[in-house]
């Protein structure tokens, strides 16, 4: 083989394996270090690549640390990154709080960044206050009268409570409550409208930002609309009410007493199918007295004229009371 073709595969070999180390070994990023008095050697950075840890994500954080005056070790964020932390984002805080002189060590700030909730952002709330909105809140008062309140609630956030303490919707939760008591004590709906501010004080004296990670700056009713006359309404509810249980009970009573009546007219057929029967018997009472000779046939006909007699007399009192009836009619 030709020394020429020889030292082109030597000279590639070389740039390849160069190339290799090169993308294997950050020697860019440990330059960017060395330039800003950041001390990490090479073979920190290699031990990054076999630990599956993105060199770029813990050096540039720790440059940018050092350059605000921050004193943070490489294990420190390199283990922060293991644990699934986002090191640039702390690192952004401390930087943050340092320069608002507000006290807060790494390992705090990873703890926060660990839990979950968003460090930096706390640290910008810290100096920066957030106004919160709750939603509208109907409270009835004393005296009957809806009442839907809007309120603004101005929060910081607590940076020793953020581990563990409770968010925004509690915040909401907890306000709208202590407006819906406030409203509710008013003995008059006007009261509240004339002093929307006694609001804001009875709320903030309860304390509502206890166990949360806000701490509550001031509380302003932003609207106050009058809704409902939800006293009169139940009272009008409750007579309608009423009204349907009178008309039940009386419709009870009136179904008793045609049940009653159809009951007696019942008995009053039966008292008739009585006299019916008794009287069938008094043909054959009379038979039996005629064999027997108790009473004779004249007796028997004198009886049937008395009671022809009888019936005609009341055939012509009927007529009368009639032609009287039309009589008064025509009048």
């Amino acid at each position: 083989m030709p020394p020429f073709v020889i030292l082109i595969l030597v000279i590639g070999g070389a740039v390849i394996l160069l190339s290799v180390l090169l993308s294997f070994i950050p020697v860019g990023l440990w330059i960017s270090a060395f330039a800003a008095d950041v001390k990490i050697g090479i073979f920190t950075l290699v031990g990054m690549r076999l630990r599956r840890v993105v060199p770029s994500r813990v050096v540039n954080p720790l440059i940018k640390a050092t350059k605000a005056g921050l004193k943070l070790t490489i294990d420190k964020l390199e283990a922060h990154y293991l644990a699934g932390g986002n090191v640039d984002r702390v690192v952004n805080a401390l930087i943050a709080a340092q320069r608002a002189n507000i006290p807060l060590e790494f390992e705090k700030a990873a703890a926060i960044d660990l839990a979950g909730r968003n460090v930096l952002e706390a640290v910008q709330m810290s100096v920066n206050p957030r106004v919160i909105e709750t939603p509208v809140v109907s409270a009835i008062a004393k005296d009957g009268i809806e009442l839907s309140a809007k309120a603004k609630v101005t929060v910081r956030a607590n940076i020793n409570r953020l581990v563990g303490g409770a968010g925004e919707q509690t915040i909401i939760a907890r306000v709208g409550e202590g407006v819906v008591t406030t409203v509710g004590s008013a003995e008059s709906h006007k009261e509240v409208l004339e002093n929307p501010d006694a609001i804001s004080k009875t709320v903030l004296e309860k304390g509502l930002d206890a166990g949360t990670a806000f701490e509550i700056l001031s509380i302003d009713i932003a609207d106050i609309d009058v809704g409902r006359n939800v006293g009169a309404q139940l009272q009008t509810d409750q007579a309608e009410a009423d009204k349907r249980i009178a008309q039940a009970k009386a419709e009870e009573r009136r179904a008793m007493a045609v049940a009653t009546e159809q009951e007696m007219k019942a008995r009053v057929q039966e008292m008739r199918a009585k006299v019916v029967e008794a009287e069938a018997e008094v043909p054959k009472a009379m038979a039996a007295a005629l064999r027997e000779g108790k009473i004779g046939v004249m007796d028997y006909y004198n009886m049937q004229n008395i009671i022809s007699d009888t019936q005609m007399r009341l055939s012509l009192s009927k007529a009368t009371q009639s032609d009287d009836e039309k009589q008064h009619d025509k009048k």
